[in-house]
């Protein structure tokens, strides 16, 4: 155990730039864009203010004094979107990660150095695994909370030149109820990156070379393959159930939120399609209810045989 912690911490210090470097810019960028795009907003409903063009800053019609629920729905909203729009980027980052996890070693003969250490390859294929579905999106959470804190804040303050006071429309505001949906989101999350985590260090671990485009071409060229000739009409499925039951979850499944609207349908209370009740619906309930769909844990124990198969390759692959 002690190995594995010491074998995580030295993927976190070799791609500390990816894990924490890349959400804090990410992080900076969309504070920035946003607070320009407030200011703009500012600028031209002052413009415009008094003529025949009508210019919405949505804080007069979205911040109303009398009602700062919907107010503060926003923010808990603009708290998840920044986090969202982190964890994506940090998807990316981990894409290439696991495609070089296992690759790079061979490439430069530095696994020459790590087979002569007392370290099981199980434990080094899984440490990085860890750091894959764990540590990153940790960080990524991390990250994009504190930016979602501070935009908050941002807005918060450019809420109070439209007559809404700042400290009753954070007051409003669920931040530690969105913080911890967030947290209770990363278990659910692992289990649902499976199968691309699984394909991509399984391609890692076995292309000789190039192992982005063995990544790549194998799914979608199967799955041309499959709609040219029509072969999922053998199991009374179109071709879409192939693109986005296989190719998709072997490319797309370290994008955060992919199982919303997996067989679990978004409900909004009719009638109540306001901020508030967008989130009410989109609680801890209906995302863990991803687990009841059956293609879910397929995928996780396909994730989980590929990256049995990327530890097999890890331990024979020989390309001396």
């Amino acid at each position: 155990m002690k190995s594995f912690y010491w074998l995580v911490k030295r993927e976190f210090w070799e791609h500390k730039g990816g894990f924490v470097t890349a959400p804090i810019v990410a992080g900076l960028i969309a504070l920035v864009l946003n607070v320009m795009l407030l200011i703009t907003a500012e600028v031209l409903g002052k413009r415009w203010a008094g003529t025949d063009n009508h210019f919405n800053t949505n804080f007069d019609g979205a911040f109303k004094p009398d009602n700062l629920v919907q107010a503060g729905a926003v923010l808990d909203m603009t708290l998840y979107g920044v986090t969202f729009l982190i964890l994506g980027v940090m998807a990316i980052v981990v894409f290439f990660y696991c495609l070089g996890a296992l690759y790079d070693d061979r490439r430069d003969r530095s696994i020459l150095f790590w087979k002569s250490l007392p370290l099981s390859d199980t434990n080094t294929v899984l440490s990085k695994a860890a750091s894959a579905v764990v540590v990153a999106p940790a960080i990524a959470v991390v990250t994009g909370v504190i930016a979602g804190l501070l935009l908050m804040i941002v807005v918060s303050i450019f809420a109070t030149f439209h007559g809404v006071p700042a400290w009753r429309l954070l007051m409003e505001a669920h931040p530690f109820r969105v913080v911890f949906t967030l947290l209770a989101l990363l278990p659910l999350y692992a289990i649902w990156a499976l199968p691309t985590l699984g394909w991509l260090m399984l391609c890692s671990a076995w292309a000789r070379s190039k192992p982005f485009l063995w990544a790549i071409a194998l799914p979608i060229g199967a799955g041309i393959v499959v709609s040219w000739f029509g072969l999922m009409g053998l199991f009374n499925r179109g071709s879409s159930w192939f693109w986005s039951n296989v190719v998709g979850r072997l490319l797309g499944s370290l994008v955060p939120g992919g199982w919303v609207g997996q067989n679990n349908e978004l409900v909004i209370m009719h009638g109540h399609d306001d901020p508030a009740s967008v989130l009410q619906s989109l609680d801890l309930a209906y995302h863990y209810s991803a687990l009841a769909n059956p293609s879910t844990w397929v995928g996780a124990i396909a994730g989980v045989l590929m990256i049995a198969g990327a530890i097999w390759f890890r331990r024979w692959r020989d390309d001396s």
